[in-house]
Formats: C-alpha cells, sequence, structure tokens
C-alpha cells in the first residue's frame, strides 16, 4: 500500500525541554535532507537507521537557521507506520516547533489528519485495529492500573482473546462446510446435530463470560461516574471537599449554596471516579436553584454509582424520603453524616428505611471516609482488580460482542429447528464478521475513520 508523506507536530504545544515534529512516509528523508543541516558532512542518507544526529533546520527558501536540533531517521519497515519516519528533536517552543513543521511542508510534506500515523501503522499491518485504540486508551489513562490494561491492549492481550473466539468459530465453519460440500467423503469430518449445537453453545458461554467484565472495563477507560446526591445542607459539598483532600466547593451553613454541578477526577485504589456534586433537592421558588434541583436529577439517572447523604442530626425527612425513592433503582451507597456531633447511630434502622447499603460518616472530621472507598471499589471489582487479564474498554467492542452473541445464538435456533446447515453457516459467519470488527479483520472505512478522529494530530 502506497500513500505519500505526512507530518505533524506529535508533542504538545508550550513551552518545554523538547518538542518533536514527526515525518512519515517514502520521502520522508528526502524531505528532511531539504531542511537540514548536520554538523558533519554526512547526508541524511548514509546516515544509520536508528541513530541521532546533531544539526540544524533551515528554511528551504531562504537558508535562515531556524533551531538546533536533533534528528532521528527510521528506516521502513523497523518504524511506528512501518514506513521511513524521520524525527526532529527540537527545543520545546510553540516557535520553533510551529517554524520547523511550515519548513518540513514547504519541503513537500502534508500535515497529517488526526491519528494518522497510528491509522497508518494499523493499514500497514504493524498492529491490530483494537491495539491501534489501545494508544489513545494509553495517552488518556486516569490512573496506574487504567494505564496497565490499555498498555495490555497494545501488546495484543485483547486481540488474542478476540482472535481465540474467532479462530474457534472458524472450526465450527469448516466442519459445517465440510459436512455441506463432502458430506461422504470425509466421514472423520462429519458433525451430528447434537455435536454442532454442542459446538455453538461453547462459543456462546465463553464470549458471554467476557462480555461480563465489559462494564469494568468502561469504567478504567471513563472512569466511574459517582454522584453525590441529597437534601440542601447535608454535607455534600464538605464530601467532595473531604474525598479530594481540597476545598473544590464552597461551604457554608446557608441551604442551596451548591447551585450547579461540580465534578472532579477521583483516584480511589486505581478506579478513576468521576465524583460529582450537586444541587440539594428540594422544592425551591428560586429559579436558578430549580435549574440545578434538575440538573442533579439528571446526574442521578446517569450515574453509574450514587452516594445518597443522609444528616444523622435531622434524621430522615420528607425531602429525604423523595430521594430515597428517585434512587431506589440505582446502585446506591447510604452515607449518614455528622456522626461528629450525634455520637453512634442505629445502622439497621438507616438500612431498612432505605433498602440500602448505609455507612457513618463525618465528612467534616474525616471518619468514614476510608470505609465509603473501599465500599466503592467493592460495588465496582468486588474487592479486587484484576487487570493481568484482558478487558473490554470500548463501547465499540462491547457492541460487536454482543452482535456475535446475537448471531451465534441464531445460529443455535437454526440447529435445533433443524434448518439447513448453509443457513447456519451464514449466522455463524456473521459472528466471526463481528467479532472482526474488534480487531480489524473486518472493518469499513466509515467505522476506521470514527476511530482515528478521537486521536490528537500528530499520533
Amino acid at each position: 500500500m502506497e500513500f505519500d508523506t505526512i507530518a505533524a507536530i506529535s508533542t504538545p504545544l508550550g513551552e518545554g525541554g523538547i518538542g518533536i515534529v514527526r515525518i512519515s512516509g517514502p520521502d520522508a528523508v528526502s524531505i528532511a535532507e531539504k531542511i537540514f543541516k548536520p554538523k558533519g558532512k554526512k547526508d541524511l542518507s548514509e546516515v544509520k537507521s536508528h541513530t541521532l544526529t546533531l544539526g540544524s533546520v533551515v528554511c528551504p527558501n531562504t537558508g535562515e537557521v531556524i533551531d538546533e536540533v536533533l534528528l532521528s531517521v527510521m528506516l521502513s519497515p523497523r518504524s511506528f507506520t512501518k514506513e521511513d519516519v524521520v524525527e526532529i528533536n527540537c527545543h520545546g517552543g510553540i516557535m520553533p516547533l510551529k517554524r520547523t513543521l511550515e519548513a518540513v511542508l514547504n519541503a513537500g510534506a502534508r500535515l497529517a489528519q488526526p491519528g494518522e500515523f497510528t491509522k497508518r501503522a494499523f493499514l500497514n499491518g504493524r498492529i491490530d485495529l483494537a491495539q491501534a485504540e489501545a494508544v489513545i486508551d494509553i495517552i488518556r489513562a486516569k490512573t496506574e492500573e487504567g494505564l496497565r490494561v490499555a498498555v495490555g491492549n497494545l501488546e495484543g492481550s485483547l486481540s488474542k482473546e478476540i482472535r481465540k473466539y474467532m479462530n474457534g468459530i472458524t472450526d465450527i465453519l469448516a466442519r459445517i462446510e465440510a459436512n455441506i460440500d463432502f458430506p461422504e467423503e470425509d466421514p472423520e469430518a462429519f458433525i451430528s446435530r447434537n455435536e454442532l449445537e454442542e459446538m455453538i453453545g461453547e462459543m456462546v458461554k465463553e464470549i458471554e463470560g467476557f462480555l461480563r467484565e465489559a462494564e469494568r472495563g468502561k469504567i478504567f477507560r471513563e472512569g466511574l461516574k459517582a454522584v453525590i446526591a441529597g437534601k440542601p445542607n447535608v454535607g455534600k459539598s464538605s464530601l467532595l471537599n473531604a474525598l479530594l483532600k481540597e476545598k473544590r466547593a464552597i461551604v457554608t451553613e446557608i441551604p442551596g449554596t451548591t447551585r450547579d454541578i461540580i465534578e472532579e477526577m477521583l483516584n480511589i485504589g486505581g478506579i478513576p471516579v468521576r465524583i460529582i456534586d450537586t444541587a440539594g433537592i428540594r422544592k425551591s421558588k428560586d429559579k436558578v436553584e430549580r435549574i440545578g434541583v434538575r440538573r442533579s436529577e439528571k446526574s442521578i439517572k446517569e450515574a453509574d454509582l450514587v452516594l445518597l447523604v443522609l444528616d444523622a442530626v435531622t434524621g430522615i425527612e420528607k425531602e429525604d424520603e423523595i430521594i430515597i425513592e428517585k434512587v431506589k433503582d440505582k446502585e446506591c451507597i447510604v452515607l449518614i453524616n455528622k456522626i461528629d456531633i450525634t455520637g453512634k447511630i442505629n445502622i439497621p434502622f438507616y438500612e431498612k428505611a432505605t433498602g440500602k447499603e448505609c455507612i457513618g460518616i463525618s465528612a467534616k472530621k474525616g471518619i468514614g471516609l476510608k470505609e465509603v472507598e473501599e465500599k466503592i471499589k467493592e460495588r465496582v471489582f468486588k474487592g479486587k482488580i484484576n487487570t493481568t487479564r484482558p478487558l473490554i474498554t470500548r463501547v465499540r467492542h462491547e457492541q460487536a460482542l454482543k452482535k456475535a452473541l446475537e448471531s451465534l445464538g441464531e445460529g443455535l435456533k437454526a440447529c435445533r429447528d433443524e434448518l439447513p446447515l448453509d443457513i447456519i453457516a451464514i449466522d455463524v459467519r456473521e459472528a466471526w464478521e463481528a467479532l472482526g470488527e474488534i480487531t480489524g479483520d473486518k472493518v469499513d472505512e466509515e467505522i476506521l475513520n470514527r476511530i482515528f478522529e478521537e486521536f490528537c494530530i500528530g499520533k
């Protein structure tokens, strides 16, 4: 596959020690030669691959020196894109990078589109599609465990798992097609309806088990959405500040201080948690507060986990009962706040009244917060985070697995209904193609474009 030569700044703009302009394509070396003057007599064509050369970037039109740089040459196929790649290590500043990129473009390169370097790595067969997506997951990882999952996927752990299922489905197809094409010539290849049903059923069980981990994997990528809810002046903002260990939200004795949604990212035992403080839910004549209450109710509906805060001093009031009703079908932990004032509280009473697990805390004094963090971790990963096995981190992967299951289910039904083998083969083949959307073995251009649009320019 032949491409033109692309270039982009591959490091964030701003002041720093080093900034990199990356060039990739068949003319990468010749373009670099037009704008690079080495500190010596060697041409870049004579430079050994995967080495650094000191020199200056110059304007191709005027010969003006733009910056002193280190230039690395990585010849095909031993590069990220499997093409010839040149990386120019400039001083980290907006102007050196901007002018170096302009020089490269004037010398004949084209500005890369978002994610185009990684896309070329995929199209040239260096990585599959799941590995390509892992690149952006590494960049956006919010915790060490999230990074570990993304790195594992980049190394191929997810792809290996998916290909295991694809190979199993290929075996099923081979047996079916042998029975269709050569029913009498190869007795060993013969498969009975019971055997076929068993093979498809086993594949369904394997994929279902893997799919059950889907929600946990997405949490590493997107973060668990945990909403702090409750009536006004119950201590929601104090809880947010205590969990963050900083004064992020305004805390006063005046009810209704929080009028809008406040969202922060928190690392709880390796789990990235999007912790959201909401306006106190109550009836109000204040127009602004009513808007805040509506946003609070919307956040509760969208939450993965609700931290419902009750007041140990006032007990359960009518306003609390309304909120308890709103969260009855949600994953929820009830926090009985202000136990530093009341002392011991009757946890069984609150658990019976709310139908939820309850913990006594003091947001002001920090009492019980460690237990809250442990309970959050327990709810998500049963107390143990296992990042040694591949996890699904993307909705796209989850949908493809569900599509594969649906097709296998249709094949299983067709088998039980004793439909012709070629009908069963169609369903089983559709399952293989659905899984191929994850690895890129079966994917259309629209999906590819949508995936790589997520990337920044330069990656």
